[in-house]
């Protein structure tokens, strides 16, 4: 493999006159392999850094140095998440579209899974009108009682009114709910209180709150609830 030992070895050896040593050179195979050791050593750390050099090729902490650099503390690594894992939310965010209604839709859908019902006030399009369709050659109309749509209002400009909605948590391994036994064979039964802080890669609302405000334009005002 080039710059393991081996190969710096053979490529020293090389650089000697054939006719200074004979085919077999113990003392002088030794010396060269001190100088190939150390050499693969640095060419080893060589490679290291050169990878840190790219966010599509960095590892270990500097990945976090990285995210810390562009995001601040906006975007850390999850409990035993893998560097690639990481970087393809560093990249992900980094390249993310902003202040547009499909940044948000689209920076909630990453973060919880599911997608959030956005309702702008003073678009058509949300709220509907009357004497229009739903589709091209449906007759199905876009505004009225008990269909579709909602009150809009040129009063309220710049501002959504945003609905998102928590993720299916994987719940707290080991612990039942009320009633309910989890006893069996080699399974034992645990009694504990529980708080929201043990369900397993939980998002917290402020995580929501604080995704809904990274991609938000600037003098918008997006009034958001999480159900």
């Amino acid at each position: 493999m080039i710059g393991d030992q081996s190969d710096v070895f053979n490529r020293l050896k090389q650089l000697l006159p054939p006719s200074w040593f004979g085919s077999v050179s113990p003392l002088l195979d030794g010396v060269l392999s001190g100088y190939a050791w150390a050499s693969s050593f640095v060419y080893s750390l060589y490679s290291y850094a050169k990878l840190q050099t790219r966010i599509k090729t960095a590892t270990d902490g500097w990945l976090d140095l990285i995210a810390a650099d562009y995001l601040g503390t906006t975007l850390q690594r999850a409990a035993n998440q893998s560097d690639t894992s990481f970087r393809a939310r560093i990249l992900a965010n980094i390249l993310r579209e902003r202040a547009t209604r499909n940044g948000v839709i689209k920076v909630l859908e990453d973060l919880t899974g599911r997608t959030p019902v956005i309702f702008e006030p003073a678009r058509p399009l949300d709220t509907g009108a009357y004497g229009t369709y739903t589709y091209a050659g449906n007759t199905g109309a876009t505004m009225g009682y008990n269909v579709a749509g909602a009150y809009g209002s040129l009063m309220l400009p710049f501002q959504s009114f945003i609905t998102a909605f928590r993720p299916v948590g994987s719940g707290i391994p080991n612990i039942a709910g009320y009633g309910v036994s989890m006893g069996a064979y080699s399974t034992p039964s645990q009694i504990e209180y529980a708080s929201m802080d043990m369900i397993i890669q939980a998002v917290h609302d402020s995580d929501i709150y604080a995704a809904v405000d990274s991609v938000a334009p600037a003098g918008d005002i997006l009034w958001t609830r999480i159900e």
